[in-house]
């Protein structure tokens, strides 16, 4: 038998194929009783020849994960593997995959400098006040210690948050909001709420990372819109609207991840009137809201709660170990949901709303941001002077935030400088990892305030080293 053409990466064509209805099997694109593309249109998609694809359709009935049928063509013949998400989307190395990076980030131990974490170091993060909340709340009635939270959640922090969300111009009332364990739980919610297996989602590219996982997860088709300093590309993004017919478009409107752009006024009422026109929903995930040093428009606030869904936590500003978050949402729309937060979770987060709760009110959470805008806004300054001493510069200096979105010198692939940077106990988040059309293989997202320690820097320098 004569050798096999090879691609760039030493495989086989015929192994490529082969790898690709894999990949589309895990991935649930194709299901069990599916139809394979025809040998002569998945040739040509492929530019491989007709006889590859009948050779690797040939290896994989051998397998048993597709079968024959005479006359019709080929079909998937294997039950589903479990879901694997680090097998579906773009295959990257496991070192800097998404779920690695922050499963690495929440193993590593004190030895470890994590620059590309998305949370405060432990630090800055107000524990008295924590403790003394805990003190507090160990004097209230047992209910609050053993039972079960209502389904919408603790009604007087609902208030608060109600009155919190009015100084950004969004008006919700208590009834309009739900308490959830987390942003994470309130964006996983939504789409098992809004989304079916197939449907087209709109995120961000640039995006943070873990709404990639979430939508592979929904098995949701993920589209990237190019994110630029004001916002996502009207243009793309009304491209996007016409090709795809999308069902949901996730984003941050004000201190951007992983980039800390800032959404502008002009962007968002011509994005509202795109969605208004394609009866779009967004969903605005605004977690980093008490980290703004001024405020930013909030699609929410244009909006009304119309076809913007507002959520928020703590996790990022009070403790990660403190799993409280929120979905404001348009009336009509809490009800379901709550159904769906008893069905996949049953309690709501009862004793974590309390404790934010009796910190929102005695206002040692407001005296805790202030010192934190305070700390990430030198820390920010610092961080962009010393990386940019190394040759790595910011793509813009944020307004606020704790990130950074730089570019790496030229030559410098962020993925093998993260593999690189593990070996020296640095955590790092390549640019790829944020990026659906894996175009960021020069960029790294920093945390400015995991970004104080010396060592990251000389690391950092003797790394970009030839």
């Amino acid at each position: 038998m004569r050798p096999q053409p090879v691609d760039a990466d030493g495989e086989t064509l015929i192994e490529r194929v082969m790898a690709t209805v894999r990949n589309r099997v895990a991935g649930r694109s194709l299901t069990p009783g599916a139809k394979l593309p025809s040998i002569r249109g998945f040739a040509t998609s492929l530019k491989v020849s007709k006889s590859t694809v009948v050779e690797a359709y040939e290896r994989l009935a051998a397998e048993g994960l597709i079968r024959s049928r005479p006359g019709s063509g080929f079909f998937v013949a294997a039950p589903l593997a479990p879901l694997s998400l680090a097998e579906i989307g773009p295959q990257v190395e496991r070192e800097v995959d998404p779920l690695w990076i922050s499963r690495q980030a929440l193993e590593a131990d004190g030895d470890f400098l994590k620059p590309g974490c998305g949370w405060l170091p432990a630090e800055w993060m107000p524990e008295e006040g924590l403790r003394r909340a805990l003190r507090t709340i160990a004097r209230a009635s047992a209910s609050v210690l053993v039972d079960y939270g209502p389904p919408l959640g603790l009604l007087p922090l609902r208030a608060l948050l109600a009155r919190r969300l009015a100084q950004h111009g969004i008006e919700a009332s208590p009834e309009q909001i739900m308490l959830t364990e987390s942003g994470t739980q309130a964006i996983d919610l939504l789409c098992r709420f809004l989304v079916e297996p197939g449907e087209t989602v709109l995120v961000d590219d640039p995006c943070y990372f873990n709404f990639h996982a979430l939508l592979r997860a929904h098995q949701a088709k993920i589209v990237g819109i190019p994110y630029t300093p004001a916002g996502p590309d009207i243009e793309r993004f009304g491209a996007a609207l016409e090709e795809h017919r999308p069902r949901l478009y996730i984003t941050n409107s004000a201190l951007h991840n992983p980039t800390g752009a800032t959404l502008s006024p002009l962007v968002a009422h011509r994005l509202l009137k795109l969605v208004d026109q394609a009866g779009l929903t967004i969903v605005e995930d605004d977690i980093f809201a008490d980290f703004e040093e001024a405020p930013a428009p909030r699609l929410a606030a244009f909006d009304g709660l119309e076809r913007v869904v507002h959520i928020g936590s703590f996790s990022k500003s009070l403790s990660a170990a403190v799993r409280c978050g929120f979905i404001a949402a348009p009336r009509q729309w809490i009800e379901p949901l709550a159904d769906l937060k008893i069905a996949t979770s049953f309690g709501g987060p009862g004793f974590s709303a309390e404790l934010v709760l009796t910190l929102l009110k005695d206002g040692s959470y407001r005296k805790h941001m202030e010192t934190v805008r305070q700390r990430l806004s030198r820390a920010m300054t610092e961080t962009i002077g010393k990386l940019g001493a190394i040759g790595i510069q910011p793509w813009i200096e944020p307004q606020g935030g704790m990130f950074v979105w730089c570019r790496l010198p030229d030559g410098i692939d962020a993925a093998e400088l993260a593999r690189r940077a593990l070996a020296r106990n640095i955590v790092l988040a390549p640019g790829n990892v944020f990026s659906q059309a894996q175009t960021a293989g020069n960029f790294l997202r920093f945390n400015v305030a995991q970004c104080v320690d010396e060592r990251l820097f000389r690391e950092l320098s003797g790394l970009l080293r030839p």
